[in-house]
Order: structure tokens, then C-alpha cells, then sequence
């Protein structure tokens, strides 16, 4: 008995210096992915966090100076709520002790956790939060999108030349950062391009989870405008756009990026066709050889066609992957200043240069709705 016991810890003490002795298990980098998993936005958080999930799975380590790393995503919810996502980020830098933050798919989400990630000195790279608050005087907030001045631009040029638009009413969400930035922008550009302070009649208001939008309009019938805007949320706008189809308005209305989720199309149904919006990125033209081989990687992982804010998640993992691999280091000023000088990165969605602002200057797609399906009209090349 005693001869068995010792042989049996002879073997134990074997196996733990063969354990001792073996390869030590990788360093870990965390990527905080920051989205709304829940509430009024989740949709767009799950298609931001599809492409960082599969950039993972098709680069799932970095190399720091001569290691290599294992990149572990930390996925945390930020609700849909201002106050949520303060929290959530906090979590993320103060917990979770995160390298980077990417996210989040909302500006006024984004905006929440930048006085954080600031005060933390964690670099955060926003996807497809648009407006310029998000960055500004921030100068650990990046992001690999255009901004809202841009976007709203080329969606005053589509009405007034391409739709021989005079007059105009935006229906804005003025609980959201969002729809309130990029209103502007629209009424800005539009007003200079068609040369009359009066050509928006109108700007007409809602909040987020509003359901019934017959007194906004009813006063677009009364102005009888050549064009509506109206940027906002996916199902908020799509009912927009439903309940105007059924009081008989026929004017065309336009949006913005945060229309192409498949929700906008499921709750608008026939209603949507036809309406026209700006965005990211079109299956249909891609730029560089990184867009081909993600289209490929989801085609052949989901069997369906990726939204553009798919490829924008796509795009913010590998930013931030490439930028602590010549950083060297993960030093968080040195993982910083990494980000900040990113130029002509060869991403999903184009070549991803960074400005001194920490945004990307890049292309715009404009698209439409047809058969009831998101389809590319024109490219946009930043002015």
C-alpha cells in the first residue's frame, strides 16, 4: 500500500514539473467592446459587435515587441441609456482593466464614456458614432467613421441636386445627440446651397420611444415641403415613415446612417421603399483587399450580406490591434499615440487615415430601399 501511495505521488510530482516546466500559458490584451445590447439601440450594438467577434476569431492575438498575445474580448452592455453606459465604461477601465474600449454605436452613448476613458487615459475607438462631440477635445476618443458635418453635407447636395429640392422639414429625435447634430449639419448645408435662410420650414420634434407621430405630421402636410429629413433611430423613423405612407404623404424622405439595420426594414415594411439615406460602406464596391477578404470571412460564417456598421466593427478591432503592434508596448500613452498617427490603414471600409481630431476622413455611400432590400446608389468622396 504504502509502495502504491508513493509510486502514485512520484507520478503527481512528475506531472506538475512537466506543468512547471511546459510553456506558459499566453498574456492576455483586453479590447472592452462597449455597446447596446439591450434596449432602444441593440440592434446596431449586435451588428457592431458581429464584426469585432469575427475580426477576434480571425485575429485573436497581437504581437507586443518580441510576445505574442491573446486578445480577449470583455463585452459589456451599455443599455440604450446615457447613464448605463457611463457605468459601463467605468466597469471596463476600472475592473475589467481594459487596454482599449471600441464602440459605441450611438453618439450620445459614446459621449457618456468619454469623459471616462479620458480621465482613465484608455483609448477608445468609436465605429459609427458620428457626431463630432464624441472626439472633440478628447484626445483619447478616435474613430474610424466620417462625422455628422460631412454626412449631413452630402445628404443636403442629394435633395438639392438630385431631388431639385427648394424647401425642406427635418423631423428630428431631440432626445438624441445624434439626430439633433446631423439635423443641423442638413439645415446648414441646405440652406447655403439653396441660398434662402427659410428653406426649412419646418423642424418638427419626437423623443425616443415615441409611437404615434401624427401631430409632427400633420404639420408636414400643412407645409407641403419638396423633401423631409429625418434622422434618427431605426424604429422610430421607420414608423415615421409608415404612419406618413398611410396620411397620404408621398414626399421623399431622407436619412441618415443609422437607418440600414434590418429592424428599419422589418418595421417599415413596403413603406420604406424607395427612401434614401447615407452610410458607411457598400457590399456592392469594395476598396481595398481587406474588404474583400472580411466579405468573404461573413459570407461564408452568417450567409447573408453584412451592414456597413458591421464593417466598421471590423475596421475599429484591427485599428486598434495594429496600433499597439508598433506601439511596441502597452503603455497606454504609447498605445495612444499609436492610434492618433494612423494613416492610409487599409481597412474593410476604406483607408482609414486619422486626423488631428481623431477622426477618419473617408467616402460616404448613399443608398436606397429597393425590393426590400439596403442597396448602393453612389459613393461620396469626402470634400
Amino acid at each position: 500500500m504504502k509502495k502504491a501511495v508513493g509510486c502514485m505521488l512520484l507520478v503527481l510530482g512528475i506531472a506538475a514539473l512537466i506543468v512547471a516546466c511546459g510553456p506558459a500559458a499566453p498574456k492576455t490584451v483586453k479590447f472592452g467592446v462597449f455597446e447596446p445590447l439591450t434596449g432602444a439601440n441593440a440592434g446596431g450594438g449586435a451588428l457592431e459587435v458581429e464584426g469585432i467577434k469575427l475580426a477576434n476569431e480571425m485575429y485573436p492575438t497581437v504581437k507586443v515587441g518580441d510576445k505574442e498575445y491573446k486578445i480577449e474580448l470583455v463585452i459589456a452592455d451599455n443599455k440604450s441609456d446615457k447613464v448605463e453606459a457611463a457605468n459601463a465604461a467605468q466597469r471596463l477601465v476600472d475592473k475589467d482593466k481594459v487596454n482599449v474600449v471600441l464602440g459605441s454605436w450611438g453618439s450620445s452613448l459614446s459621449m457618456a464614456a468619454g469623459p471616462i476613458v479620458k480621465n482613465a487615459k484608455v483609448s477608445a475607438i468609436g465605429l459609427s458614432c458620428t457626431n463630432p462631440l464624441v472626439t472633440k477635445g478628447n484626445e483619447y476618443y478616435f474613430r474610424v467613421c466620417f462625422i455628422d458635418p460631412f454626412q449631413g453635407t452630402v445628404m443636403a447636395n442629394y435633395a438639392f441636386k438630385n431631388l431639385n429640392a427648394k424647401k425642406a422639414v427635418i423631423i428630428r429625435e431631440v432626445s438624441n445627440d445624434y439626430s439633433v447634430g446631423l439635423a443641423k449639419f442638413f439645415a446648414d448645408s441646405f440652406k447655403q446651397l439653396t441660398g434662402d435662410e427659410n428653406a426649412i420650414l419646418a423642424e418638427l420634434n419626437y423623443n425616443t420611444g415615441d409611437t404615434d407621430f401624427s401631430a409632427q405630421l400633420t404639420e408636414v402636410k400643412k407645409f407641403k415641403p419638396d423633401v423631409i429629413f429625418a434622422p434618427g433611430n431605426y424604429t422610430e423613423s421607420a414608423l415615421i415613415i409608415k404612419q406618413a405612407k398611410e396620411l397620404g404623404i408621398k414626399t421623399q424622405f431622407l436619412g441618415g446612417d443609422t437607418w440600414e439595420t434590418p429592424e428599419f426594414i422589418d418595421v417599415g415594411k413596403q413603406a420604406v421603399e424607395g427612401v434614401v439615406f447615407s452610410t458607411f460602406f457598400a457590399t456592392e464596391t469594395p476598396i481595398t483587399d481587406t474588404s474583400k477578404v472580411f466579405l468573404d470571412a461573413y459570407r461564408q460564417k452568417y450567409n447573408k450580406e453584412p451592414a456597413a456598421v458591421t464593417a466598421l466593427g471590423f475596421d475599429g478591432y484591427l485599428v486598434a490591434r495594429d496600433a499597439i503592434q508598433r506601439a511596441g508596448s502597452l503603455d497606454k500613452e504609447k498605445v495612444r499615440a499609436a492610434i492618433a498617427v494612423t494613416k492610409d490603414f487599409p481597412g474593410a471600409t476604406g483607408m482609414i487615415t486619422l486626423n488631428e481630431d481623431g477622426d477618419a476622413v473617408k467616402s460616404a455611400v448613399i443608398k436606397t430601399i429597393k425590393d426590400g432590400k439596403f442597396t448602393y446608389m453612389a459613393t461620396v468622396q469626402p470634400y
